[in-house]
């Protein structure tokens, strides 16, 4: 917590996100110390029981991060939430805020909780609600606000890349904006002339959503999936930049959130209406159609929304098991093995049981999936400088170790912060599932 910051107030939580999805929860002695204040949003935290299976040594899955880097029982999901708990009864200290606050900052929003917790405890959205109502009692830094209008500033590319090279150039005004001075900022790519083919007309038809970040930052990608989509015979319809505010929502700036969100509902409205699914190709961004963008209280549509949405890998893995996918794929001798790192929220979801189904569409590819945690990206996350050493911790704890054993195999990652992390800290350059699979048509 910086100098100056104020903490949450026990008297001011008026939750700001829709938490009617716990409105029944409460039942029975495991709910018995639901905190006094903070309606659905205290049976949110009280969600923990304290099984504790947050705080045991844990080699595999995702969660937690954090925890994993600091050992320390105050940044385990279980141990936030009792400060929460606490907060909300009014009961805690100065000294326990000022550690809450800093758990809270270190909380990565990796969703292992949600899926790993016996309980399912949802710190990532818990997150979400504590950052706003902190914005109720100061004003957000300029830092929060830059990384919540991102999606909006990338529509001036020129202006962007101008601003990045000035940060990167100047490290002293990085660091007077709260950046991590040894994450440079990653610079927008040239776009490629992305045109469907609209000779097709009794094809299937779908959606691809290009969000700004991959739009922006991996228009390879973009590409690719065109590519494979039309090579499987799909009629693609493309949907560039609009954002769900994923970026917004995680700096705890709701009312962004919520206007780029139905901003983009409402773009996708018509093509819902034809039937078409939505594809998406990074993670955070798709995934929040399906699971944030229903705590902003955007009505029935974001319902709508968030069934029809899916991963890229998802998409094909679907195809494959309705038997109807036509894609001809070949192998390359000149293929290197492939180490994959899934991103955490793919994680959260199970789609890496999709990935790997997709994987094995290609004919005699090695592939191996790395077991590892979060690699510290995390969105913004590696690009704040109180959260620099938490950031390379989680990296180094298994995953560049791993890398570094193969240094022959290529990295397959879905999740462009896990792939320009890696590739800022001394690994290899990532590659999409889908310019994986556009590189083995036949």
């Amino acid at each position: 917590m910086r100098a100056g910051q104020c903490c949450v107030s026990d008297k001011a939580i008026e939750p700001e996100l829709d938490w009617s999805g716990y409105e029944n929860a409460g039942l029975g002695d495991a709910y018995a110390d639901i905190p006094k204040s903070g309606g659905d949003f205290a049976k949110a935290v009280a969600v923990c029981i304290n099984s504790m299976v947050c705080l045991r040594p844990i080699e595999k899955g995702v969660m937690c991060p954090s925890f994993r880097v600091h050992r320390d029982a105050a940044y385990s999901p279980g141990g936030r939430s009792r400060l929460l708990k606490r907060m909300l009864n009014g009961e805690i200290t100065a000294e326990e805020q000022a550690e809450l606050d800093r758990a809270m900052e270190a909380c990565v929003s990796c969703k292992g909780c949600k899926r790993e917790c016996d309980t399912n405890l949802d710190l990532a959205t818990i997150r979400t609600e504590y950052f706003a109502q902190r914005l109720k009692t100061q004003a957000p830094r300029l830092r929060q606000r830059l990384f919540a209008r991102l999606p909006q500033l990338l529509h001036y590319p020129l202006v962007m890349k101008a601003g990045v090279a000035l940060f990167n150039a100047f490290p002293q005004l990085a660091r007077q904006l709260g950046l991590n001075t040894e994450h440079p900022l990653p610079m927008p790519q040239r776009l490629p002339r992305l045109r469907p083919l609209d000779n097709r007309p009794e094809a299937p038809e779908v959606l691809l959503w290009l969000d700004s970040f991959t739009y922006h930052f991996s228009p390879a990608a973009a590409d690719a999936a065109l590519k494979v989509l039309e090579a499987a015979g799909f009629r693609v319809h493309l949907l560039k930049e609009h954002c769900g505010g994923r970026s917004a929502y995680s700096q705890g700036l709701l009312r962004d959130a919520k206007k780029q969100a139905q901003a983009l509902i409402n773009e996708l409205e018509p093509h819902l209406k034809a039937g078409r699914t939505v594809i998406g190709l990074e993670p955070s961004t798709l995934l929040m159609l399906r699971d944030e963008v229903l705590t902003l209280g955007l009505g029935e549509r974001a319902l709508d929304v968030a069934a029809s949405a899916l991963l890229f890998e998802e998409f094909i893995a679907r195809e494959i098991s309705a038997g109807r996918l036509k894609l001809a794929l070949q192998a390359r001798q000149d293929a290197k093995p492939i180490l994959v790192h899934g991103h955490c929220h793919q994680k959260a979801v199970g789609a890496m049981k999709s990935v790997r189904k997709v994987l094995k569409l290609i004919p005699e590819l090695e592939f191996e999936f790395i077991e590892a945690s979060c690699c510290g990206g995390g969105g913004s996350f590696s690009f704040e400088a109180e959260n620099a050493a938490d950031s390379r911790a989680m990296a180094e704890l298994a995953l560049m170790p791993r890398l570094a054993e193969s240094p022959e195999s290529e990295l397959l990652a879905n999740g462009f912060s896990c792939r320009e992390q890696v590739a800022r800290l001394g690994g290899p350059d990532g590659i999409h599932l889908a310019e994986l699979l556009a590189r083995h048509l036949a």
